[in-house]
């Protein structure tokens, strides 16, 4: 087979979640971070024919990248990566030791649900990295609604917030993510939020989702 370049997009993505993955037979994957805050789904355009485990996607990745278009053969411990008069030989992890999620999460009740564009993502990520702000909160104030990045251990500390439009009742709240947690691919997102402390976002763009852990400092009132 060969793998789409909107697989590879996503391979990459989970890179940055995990270093390692289970990938199942079928064209659906899903991975989990290591400190389990950070689960996603997503629907592939390919069909993977056998269930192979790899430790270090990043390193198989790297792999492929020493081609433009190969062929992968899948065998019992090995895929073959092969084009032209060139092939590498990779080896399947144990899956014993690779971090996967092994259940589908049910989402709680949402309190709050909102749509995040792409380009506000972006925005919202650089103004992190500019100001060095590692808390994204979404937060209430009077009838307005912000999402601001900040550190939230430090009030003098500077902020950067943009407008959003929420469905919610007339509760205040507060939720916090941490920034580093926002491994998203590129697009936009509706965004469901649960006062038990989780968020779905799910990509209008692609057939992707992810389930997010909110801070402990998170209220809802």
């Amino acid at each position: 087979m060969k793998l789409s370049n909107d697989t590879r997009e996503v391979l990459k993505n989970y890179a940055s979640i995990n270093a390692n993955l289970l990938v199942k037979e079928g064209n659906q994957i899903s991975t989990m971070s290591q400190m389990k805050n950070i689960v996603s789904v997503a629907t592939l355009p390919d069909t993977f024919e056998k269930e192979i485990a790899i430790y270090d996607l990043n390193e198989f990745l790297s792999a492929m990248s020493l081609f433009n278009d190969p062929d992968l053969k899948f065998g019992d411990n090995s895929v073959q990566i092969v084009e032209g008069g060139q092939s590498l030989k990779y080896f399947y992890s144990d899956p014993s030791v690779v971090t996967s999620p092994n259940k589908t999460i049910t989402m709680p009740s949402k309190e709050v649900e909102f749509t995040l564009n792409g380009e506000n993502l972006n925005k919202l990520k650089r103004a992190a990295g500019v100001i060095q702000a590692p808390d994204l909160v979404l937060e209430k104030k009077d009838a307005d609604v912000f999402l601001t990045v900040k550190d939230k251990k430090n009030d003098t500390a500077n902020t950067f917030s943009l407008d959003v439009d929420t469905v919610a009742d007339g509760s205040d709240f507060n939720f916090f993510f941490k920034v580093e947690n926002l491994k998203l691919m590129d697009g936009n997102y509706d965004v469901d939020i649960s006062s038990k402390n989780i968020s779905h976002l799910k990509s209008t763009n692609k057939d992707i989702e992810y389930w997010v852990a909110l801070e402990p400092e998170s209220s809802y009132e």
